[in-house]
C-alpha cells in the first residue's frame, strides 16, 4: 500500500503551484489535458496524450530522424537488410539496448512484442495489418535467427521503406516480456497491467500515471547513452487552457500545450517565455457525401469545383485562427515526402458562380455537420458566410464530436468538415484513406460514397514502388487529381503551439503526434 500511495504524495507536493516560487531545477512540470488517455499499452494507445507519452517511455525498432523525419534512423536495431523481392527485414539489434527493469533488449522481446500487438488487436493494430499481418499468421512471420538477430516477414505489396515506417510507429514499441509476462490476468496479454504501467526501454521510466491526474516520469537508470539531462518529467492534467496558461506565466510549470490564439496573444512580449509555433501533420478540410439520397448535388464534380473557390482561406487562417494553421490545400501535410506546395484555390465568389453557371446547377444548397467546438465552429461560420457569396445555402447542424462522428459513420451527412492526422508518416497513411475505397466504408473515400477504380489501383502501385523518386512522383500526381476532381476542399494545416518558460532549453517536436521528445531538455 505504502508503494502506491508515496509517488502520489510526491506528485502532490510538486503540484501545489501556489507554494512554489519556481518548478525545482531536475524537473520538467508540463501542463495539458489527459483526459482523453484510455491506456498506456502501446499496443492499445491511440490518443493524442497517450501517444505523445510514449517515446518517453519505449523505443522502437527504428524511428523517423528528430530533424529530418523522412530519414529512418535505428532505435533498437542496430542495422537491417531489406529484401523487396522476399518482402523481408533482416534485423541485427544493438546489444548493449536494456530495459528499464534491467533486463537484455533480445529477439523475444521484439517478437513477443509485435505479435502480441497483432493477437491484441486493439484499435491501432490496423497498422500492423497494413503488412499484411495477422492473428492466425503473425507466428510464422516473425523468425528469431539468434539473441540479436531475428528475420520479419510481410504478406502484402509493401515496399521495405513503408515496413519500415510502419514499424516505426507507437504500436510498434517493444515491450519487456518478461516484465509484461509476470503480470498477465486471464490471457490479457499484460494488456491490463500495461495500461497504467510501463515496461519498456525508452529514456525514462514511469513513476505512476494515475489517470485524469498526472503522469511522473523519472529518468532511466538502464538508458546508458541515451540518459535524459533531466531526474523527472511531470505532465499535469490541466483541462482549461486558460488556466494551463497562467501556471506557465506563473512559474508553476515549465510548459503549457495547446493554448489557443486568446491565451498566447498576451504572453508574446513576456520575457519569461518563449511561444513555439511548431507545424504538425493535422489538417482540416470539408467533404461532401456523394451517395446521400437527400441532396444528389453533392455529387456533381462541378459543384465540388465550385466549393474550391467558396472557401475564404486566408480569412480563416490569417484572421479567424490567429495564425495557428496555414492555408495548404492538398491531403499531404507539408512535411511528408512527396506534399505539394502550391495552393491553386482562391477565395472568388464570381468564378465559382460561373462554373455553377455553366453546370446548370441552380438552387445550390445543403447541410454541414460539425463539431460545436473551435476551431471547426469558427470555420463552419465562416464556410456559410463565404458560400452565400456565391449563392450556395448552407445549412449549420453543430453536435458534440461524437454525434457528428457516428452520422458520418452511419453516412447520414450531406457534408461535414473533419480533422485528419496521418496514423504513421508515411504517404500511404493519408493516400490511403483519401484516395482509396475499401469498399467496407473503412477510408475517408468510402465514407463518402466516392467511387474510385483508377485512383485504388495508383495507391496501391504507390505503396509498393521501392525507388523513392518514382514514389514521391506518384504521390503528387494523386494529391494533382483530388485537387483537379475529388469531393474534399483541403482548408489548412495546423501548427502545434506550446509556451515555454525561457530557461527549458532543448525541446524538441516534430510533424506527428508521437513526434514529442523530452530527453534533451534541461533547464
Amino acid at each position: 500500500m505504502k508503494k502506491n500511495v508515496l509517488p502520489l504524495l510526491i506528485c502532490a507536493a510538486l503540484f501545489a503551484g501556489a507554494a512554489m516560487a519556481a518548478t525545482p531545477p531536475s524537473t520538467l512540470i508540463v501542463a495539458q489535458s489527459l483526459d482523453d488517455i484510455v491506456s498506456l499499452d502501446p499496443a492499445e494507445s491511440n490518443e493524442l496524450s497517450s501517444i505523445q507519452t510514449l517515446p518517453s517511455l519505449y523505443q522502437r525498432l527504428v524511428q523517423a530522424d528528430r530533424n529530418d523525419p523522412a530519414r529512418t534512423q535505428p532505435m533498437l536495431a542496430a542495422s537491417w537488410q531489406e529484401n523487396a523481392a522476399d518482402k523481408s527485414l533482416r534485423i541485427a539489434l544493438r546489444p548493449d539496448a536494456v530495459f528499464a527493469s534491467g533486463n537484455k533488449v533480445t529477439s523475444d522481446d521484439v517478437i513477443f512484442s509485435l505479435s502480441r500487438a497483432v493477437k491484441l488487436n486493439k484499435s491501432p493494430a490496423f497498422i500492423l495489418n497494413i503488412l499484411g499481418w495477422q492473428s492466425d499468421n503473425i507466428d510464422g512471420l516473425l523468425a528469431r535467427v539468434d539473441d540479436h538477430t531475428l528475420q520479419l516477414r510481410w504478406t502484402s505489396d509493401i515496399s521495405p521503406a513503408v515496413a519500415l515506417n510502419l514499424l516505426s510507429t507507437p504500436i510498434a514499441s517493444i515491450v519487456d516480456s518478461r516484465t509484461v509476462l509476470a503480470h498477465v490476468s486471464d490471457k490479457d496479454y499484460g494488456n491490463g497491467w500495461l495500461r497504467t504501467h510501463a515496461a519498456g526501454s525508452g529514456p525514462f521510466s514511469l513513476r505512476v500515471y494515475q489517470p485524469h491526474e498526472a503522469i511522473v516520469l523519472d529518468a532511466n537508470d538502464h538508458a546508458g547513452a541515451n540518459r535524459p539531462r533531466l531526474k523527472n518529467v511531470i505532465i499535469k492534467n490541466v483541462p482549461d487552457a486558460a488556466s494551463r496558461r497562467l501556471l506557465v506565466q506563473q512559474g508553476d510549470a515549465d510548459i503549457a500545450r495547446d493554448l489557443g490564439p486568446d491565451q498566447t496573444a498576451s504572453l508574446e512580449n513576456d520575457s519569461a517565455l518563449k511561444v513555439l509555433s511548431i507545424p504538425s501533420a493535422e489538417q482540416n478540410y470539408l467533404v461532401f457525401n456523394t451517395q446521400n439520397p437527400a441532396n444528389p448535388l453533392l455529387k456533381n464534380p462541378a459543384f465540388w469545383q465550385a466549393a474550391r473557390y467558396l472557401v475564404d482561406y486566408q480569412g480563416i487562417t490569417r484572421d479567424l485562427l490567429k495564425g495557428q494553421y496555414f492555408v495548404h490545400q492538398s491531403f499531404l501535410p507539408l512535411g511528408l515526402p512527396g506534399a505539394l506546395t502550391d495552393n491553386p484555390f482562391t477565395f472568388d465568389p464570381a468564378k465559382a458562380k460561373s462554373i455553377l453557371q455553366q453546370a446548370g446547377i441552380r438552387d445550390a444548397h445543403f447541410t454541414l455537420d460539425v463539431e460545436n467546438k473551435p476551431p471547426y465552429i469558427t470555420l463552419a461560420q465562416s464556410l456559410q458566410a463565404s458560400f452565400a457569396q456565391g449563392g450556395v445555402k448552407l445549412e449549420l447542424l453543430p453536435a458534440a464530436g461524437s454525434q457528428v462522428y457516428a452520422r458520418v459513420r452511419a453516412r447520414q451527412h450531406q457534408a461535414a468538415i473533419r480533422l485528419w492526422i496521418p496514423d504513421y508518416f508515411d504517404a500511404h497513411s493519408n493516400a490511403s484513406a483519401f484516395a482509396y475505397n475499401d469498399g467496407k466504408g473503412g477510408t475517408v473515400a468510402g465514407l463518402n460514397g466516392w467511387q474510385i477504380p483508377a485512383l485504388n489501383k495508383q495507391t496501391l502501385a504507390a505503396v509498393a514502388q521501392t525507388d523513392p523518386v518514382k514514389r514521391r512522383a506518384m504521390y503528387a500526381d494523386l494529391q494533382r487529381e483530388l485537387q483537379r476532381s475529388s469531393p474534399y476542399v483541403f482548408i489548412d494545416q495546423g501548427k502545434a503551439v506550446l509556451v515555454l518558460r525561457a530557461n527549458v532549453k532543448g525541446y524538441q517536436q516534430g510533424l506527428n503526434a508521437d513526434m514529442v521528445y523530452y530527453d534533451k531538455v534541461s533547464k
